[in-house]
Order: structure tokens, then C-alpha cells, then sequence
């Protein structure tokens, strides 16, 4: 495993692949507001070892090729001591190729993701509506398609079953076939897992179809304030969600980050949940607590502490990583769309992401 060259006078040089174009800007801008404010904290309080810390951001452009690209460059050109960023799980995988297979660089994947990690949402929802019968309609990528599989067990446990599911392209726009299957299926719950922009006319037409009019419930892992911005909020009263952070946390530091963030950047790009905005801010502070621990930016070095770093406040609660496993332990939030806002209906309290343990690498999902 490489190590970055550095000097000690040489500013350390933070890469951040974020989605500032494409699909899913609503959400890339934002992280990428969040890895400038977090730098700027840094550096405005020392900086990192007694050196300035230089922000480098790149456009995935919500797409495989750009990620791609973008972290190459970061890799050989730019020559960064760490790369953060990602939303979608094919931007990555592209990531992960360019810096961590062929770059040998230090990668933390500030999202949810279709990992092995416990979520319990799914249990929760079945012991309290009593619903059983389950569609999927799904984006046709690797996120829904890991996602679904532990779904179907987790519901054929509960003495469930899947009455639909179906995989679409990441621009599909007609849904009537699967809405028609959905409504005539008898399905009690829709595990969303198509993602923008295709969801907007999902949601639309499933709305139409008066699907939750005749009691159906809604669900959607992922689904933030940033997402209740792309469609009319009835159409999606009553979601679901489970997320590590709502704009409703009621501790003292998410409170005071969030206004924070709001004061320098007002607007639509705002910080949310799910990874993303409360994702990167996290792996930043990890990552920052890990280099303070080894003392210098020795990837090896770096790495082993970073595998039992721990922040005491962060957006949602504090978090630490579970050593061995490349994840984080922290808290979990069941939300519901309420009158046109995400509500935090239940805390779910801190969650062992369960995640099975893998030999040493330079990747670290917070």
C-alpha cells in the first residue's frame, strides 16, 4: 500500500469527488458545501499537524465515467492524502476503482449503502402497521439489487412476501405496468429503491394510482429534505425513512451545526441525512481525529487509527468506527413525511452496523 509523498511544508491536500452536476446535484452540492465548511473549521483553528489543509473538489457528474475520472485525477495529478465523496453505489464502485485499486489512496464513502449493515426499519414497520405483502420497485443498479435481496429475507421471515419487483433504467419515466401490478397485487407496502430523477414520476403516478388513498404505506431508506424538495409533498405523505440524521435532532450540536450551515449557505442545497451532508461531515471528523492519533499522514498509520476513531458529536449523535469491520457505530432515526416535512417519529438509539469483518484496506464507509 503507497504512501502519499509529503513534506512537511507542503499543504496536506484533500480530495472530495462530489456530484455537483447530474441527477443528483441537489445532494452532491451540499456535500460539497459541507467539505468546504469542515476544512475551513480546520484551518481557521491551525490547521492539521501544524500545516494548512488544501481542498480539492471534483464533478462526478452522477456518472460511472466522471467518477472514474475524477478520482484519477485527484490520484496522479492533484496527488491527495485521502479521497472522500460518492452518493449512488455505482459512483463508488468507480471511485473505489481509480483510488483505492489503481491508486492505492485512502477512500471513506460517506454514505448508506447496500453493505451488510443491520437496519431495522423493515421489522419495525411490519410490527406496527401488521403489513405483509411488499412491492419493490427498483433502479436497475447494485444498490437496489443487494437491497431487495435482504429485504425479501428479512420479509419471508416475518411471514411476509414480495408481490412485486421490478428494475428500471436510472431515466425510466412510464411506471404504469408496475403500478398496475402494485395496485392489483394487493401490495400493503412499496420499498422504494428508484432513485432521482426517475423516482419523480414514480412517486407521481403512484400517487395517481391512489395507492396510499386505499391505506398503502410508502417507504423509501434514503429519502431526506433535500428529496422532499422534487415533488409535491402530498405525494409522498405518510414515507418512511430510516436515516442517521433529521433537520428535527433535537441535541444541542446538530442543532448549532445545522444553523451553522444555514447561515453560509441559505438556499435549496440544505443538509441533510442518509450519508451525504451528515456522512461527509463525519468522515472528515474521523479522519481528522485518526491523523491527529498517528501524529503524521503515514497511510498505513493513518488507517489503523482510523479503525477505532471516534468523534463525540457529530450531526445525529456521536459515532465511532466498530474496529475490524470499516463502519460506524452511531445513532439511527425512523422519519415520516408529516404535513409536508421529515418528522423523526422514533429514535432507534446507536446501531452496530453488523457488518461482516474484512481484512485491512484503505476504504471506510461513515
Amino acid at each position: 500500500m503507497g504512501t502519499p509523498t509529503a513534506s512537511p511544508r507542503r499543504p496536506i491536500k484533500l480530495g472530495v469527488v462530489a456530484d455537483l452536476t447530474g441527477p443528483m446535484s441537489f445532494m452532491g452540492i451540499a456535500d460539497a458545501n459541507v467539505a468546504r465548511m469542515v476544512v475551513d473549521e480546520i484551518n481557521a483553528a491551525g490547521g492539521l499537524l501544524g500545516r494548512h489543509i488544501e481542498l480539492h473538489i471534483e464533478d462526478s457528474e452522477t456518472t460511472e465515467e466522471a467518477a472514474t475520472a475524477a478520482a484519477a485525477k485527484l490520484v496522479q495529478d492533484v496527488q491527495v492524502d485521502v479521497i472522500l465523496g460518492g452518493i449512488l453505489s455505482s459512483t463508488r464502485q468507480a471511485i473505489k476503482a481509480a483510488a483505492v485499486t489503481e491508486g492505492r489512496i485512502l477512500y471513506i464513502y460517506p454514505e448508506q449503502y447496500e453493505g451488510q449493515e443491520c437496519d431495522p426499519l423493515i421489522p419495525w414497520l411490519i410490527e406496527k402497521t401488521g403489513a405483509k405483502r411488499f412491492a419493490l420497485p427498483s433502479a436497475d443498479y447494485i444498490w437496489p439489487r443487494i437491497m431487495n435481496e435482504k429485504v425479501r429475507r428479512i420479509v419471508t421471515a416475518a411471514g411476509g412476501e414480495i408481490v412485486e419487483e421490478d428494475y428500471y433504467p436510472l431515466d425510466h419515466t412510464d411506471y404504469s405496468d408496475a403500478i398496475e401490478r402494485i395496485m392489483s397485487g394487493g401490495a400493503e407496502v412499496v420499498f422504494n429503491t428508484i432513485v432521482p430523477p426517475a423516482v419523480v414520476p414514480f412517486f407521481e403516478q403512484l400517487h395517481d394510482a391512489g395507492f396510499s388513498e386505499r391505506g398503502g404505506h410508502l417507504v423509501c431508506t434514503y429519502f431526506d429534505e433535500n428529496c422532499l424538495n422534487l415533488v409535491p409533498a402530498v405525494q409522498v405523505e405518510g414515507l418512511y425513512s430510516c436515516l442517521d440524521y433529521y433537520q428535527d435532532a433535537e441535541d444541542p450540536f446538530s442543532r448549532e451545526l445545522l444553523d451553522r450551515y444555514d447561515k453560509r449557505y441559505p438556499g435549496g442545497a440544505m443538509f441533510t441525512g442518509g450519508g451525504a451532508c451528515s456522512g461527509m461531515y463525519r468522515g472528515m471528523r474521523l479522519w481528522e481525529a485518526a491523523v491527529r492519533e498517528a501524529g503524521s499522514l503515514d497511510q498505513g498509520e493513518v488507517i489503523e487509527a482510523l479503525d477505532h476513531a471516534r468523534i463525540s458529536v457529530g450531526p445525529g449523535g456521536p459515532a465511532e468506527m466498530v474496529p475490524g469491520q470499516h463502519h460506524v457505530r452511531m445513532n439511527m432515526f425512523i422519519g415520516q413525511v408529516r404535513d409536508g416535512a421529515v418528522r423523526t417519529i422514533k429514535q432507534l438509539g446507536v446501531i452496530d452496523p453488523d457488518e461482516q469483518i474484512v481484512p485491512a484496506a484503505p476504504l471506510a464507509r461513515v
